[in-house]
C-alpha cells in the first residue's frame, strides 16, 4: 500500500500505459481520477476499479488535455472530490503515422503539440498552485525513448517527448523548494492504442523489425509502466526529482 491517503489524477488513465498505471495506483492504495478524452471508457474503468477496490476510489472525468478550459474543469472537479490532489500522471498522447518530417500536415503538427505538450503547461497551470499551497506533490510525464533515440520518421513525435524530457528537468529544478517533484518515465513501445500509429501497419515483418532493437525482446506493457510509476510516485522517492527513468528493455543502449 506505497500511495495510501494518495489522490491521484491520471490523464488518458482508461486505457494502454495509463491504464496501467491507474490499476497499480489502485492495487496500492490511492484514489483516482481516470480522465480520458473517452468519457465511455473512463466510466467504464471506473466502475470496474470500484467493483474491485471499493466505492469511492475511482472516479471518471471526461478532458481533452489540450483544452484549457477542460483541463481547469478537470482540476475542480478533482479537488472537489478528493479534497486535495498528490500526484499528477501526465499520460494522454498521440503520434502521428510515420512520415517524412517534411510531408507530415500542419493539422497532425499542431495536434501532436497540443496533446503531447501542451497538455503539460495546462494542467501545471491548473494544479501546481495547489501543491505550491501544500508544500508537497508529484508530476509524472510519460515521455518515451523517442525523445532520447529518436526513429526516423516519427520527426515530430519524437520532438515533442524530448520536449517533454526537458520540460520535466525544468519543472524539478524549480519546484524542488517547493517540496514538489517532478519526473518522467520513457517507454519503448508498446501494446496500446498508438502502437499501429508508430509502425505505420501492424505486420509480423514490421513487429519483428521493432523487437529487433529492444534487447530484452519485448514491448513494453502497461504493467511495466505501472510499476515504474508507483516507484516515482511513492514516497520512496523522495529523492529522485527530474529524472527519465527509460523503461524500455535497452533500446536506449
Amino acid at each position: 500500500m506505497r500511495l495510501a491517503e494518495k489522490h491521484a489524477i491520471v490523464t488518458g488513465g482508461a486505457s494502454g500505459f495509463g491504464a496501467g498505471i491507474t490499476t497499480k495506483f489502485l492495487q496500492e492504495g490511492a484514489r483516482v481520477m481516470i480522465a480520458d478524452i473517452n468519457a465511455n471508457a473512463a466510466e467504464a474503468a471506473a466502475s470496474i476499479a470500484c467493483e474491485t477496490y471499493g466505492a469511492g476510489r475511482a472516479i471518471a472525468q471526461a478532458v481533452d488535455v489540450a483544452d484549457r478550459a477542460s483541463v481547469d474543469q478537470m482540476a475542480r472537479a478533482a479537488l472537489d472530490h478528493f479534497g486535495q490532489i498528490d500526484i499528477i500522471v501526465n499520460n494522454a498522447g498521440v503520434s502521428h503515422l510515420p512520415t517524412p518530417l517534411e510531408d507530415v500536415s500542419e493539422d497532425d503538427f499542431d495536434r501532436v503539440v497540443a496533446v503531447n505538450m501542451k497538455s503539460v503547461y495546462l494542467t501545471a497551470r491548473a494544479l501546481v498552485p495547489h501543491m505550491k499551497s501544500r508544500n508537497s506533490g508529484v508530476i509524472l510525464n510519460v515521455a518515451s525513448t523517442a525523445g532520447v533515440s529518436p526513429r526516423p520518421n516519427l520527426n515530430w513525435y519524437n520532438a515533442s517527448k524530448g520536449w517533454m524530457i526537458t520540460a520535466t528537468r525544468t519543472m524539478a529544478v524549480e519546484l524542488a523548494p517547493m517540496g514538489v517533484r517532478v519526473n518522467a518515465i520513457n517507454p519503448v513501445a508498446g501494446e496500446t492504442p498508438l502502437l499501429q500509429t508508430f509502425m505505420g501497419e501492424d505486420t509480423p515483418e514490421i513487429r519483428a523489425k521493432f523487437l529487433s532493437t529492444i534487447p530484452i525482446g519485448r514491448f513494453s506493457t502497461p504493467e511495466d509502466m505501472g510499476n515504474a510509476a508507483c516507484y516515482l510516485c511513492s514516497d520512496e522517492a523522495s529523492m529522485v526529482t527530474g529524472v527519465a527513468l527509460e523503461v524500455d528493455g535497452g533500446r536506449c543502449i
